[in-house]
């Protein structure tokens, strides 16, 4: 999940959450949302975070929506890392789907975020 959220970051990804769904989902153990504000940024976030995973040995089990640029799901098993674009993040609102999942505190993360 870390890893993840550092990548996202790397590529100014914008309001970074980790919702931690243990206990609530069978899909993941942690949901990573953030978003970009222009398809090409969404894409670039996607791939820092696909390109760091395989830097680090870890298989993307699937990847969706990389050419709309739209909404982009990376599934990494344990983390599913959900990149939007600023318009579809505020759509589909998955934090308030997701709402009686914990937040972890990313600053704790990367400690800059803001």
């Amino acid at each position: 999940m870390e890893l993840v959220v550092k990548a996202a970051d790397d590529k100014r990804a914008e309001d970074i959450v980790v919702l931690d769904m243990k206990g609530i989902s069978l899909v993941a153990d942690y949901f990573v949302i953030c978003h970009g504000n222009s398809e090409k940024q969404v894409q670039a976030i996607a791939k820092e975070i696909k390109d760091s995973a395989a830097e680090n040995e870890l298989h993307i089990k699937r990847m969706e929506g990389f050419d709309q640029a739209r909404w982009v799901l990376l599934d990494l098993g344990n983390v599913v890392a959900h990149v939007f674009h600023r318009e579809e993040r505020t759509y589909y609102n998955l934090e308030k789907l997701w709402g009686d999942a914990p937040s972890v505190n990313v600053d704790t993360i990367i400690p800059t975020q803001g």
